[in-house]
């Protein structure tokens, strides 16, 4: 019988860590911004979800959102200009970075 750590299977890793903070908490307030995902929408079907690794006072936080301007947006910044800083903010019904 084999031993499951001889199969040399390993956890997939997580990149993002921290507890989930509510973007509304965040407007306004400079964040920095590490990493982010955009992949399909767990909750509403046929939609995209923006998943941001960011830290805010020092401490590590995951945000979701489904703000198609603040994906558009990420999506142009290089690879290589990560982390960055940055501040969200609402303009009309609009979130945006700035």
């Amino acid at each position: 019988m084999f031993n499951f750590k001889d199969l040399g299977i390993k956890p997939k890793e997580n990149t993002f860590t921290g507890k989930k903070i509510d973007i509304e908490n965040l407007l306004d307030e400079e964040i920095i911004v590490h990493d982010f995902e955009i992949g399909d929408s767990k909750h509403f079907e046929g939609t995209k979800c923006l998943t941001l690794q960011i830290e805010i006072e020092k401490r590590k936080r995951i945000v979701f959102t489904s703000g198609k301007t603040l994906m558009a947006q990420i999506n142009e910044v290089p690879e290589d200009k990560f982390p960055f800083t940055t501040t969200i903010k609402k303009n009309d019904r609009r979130l945006e970075f700035t």
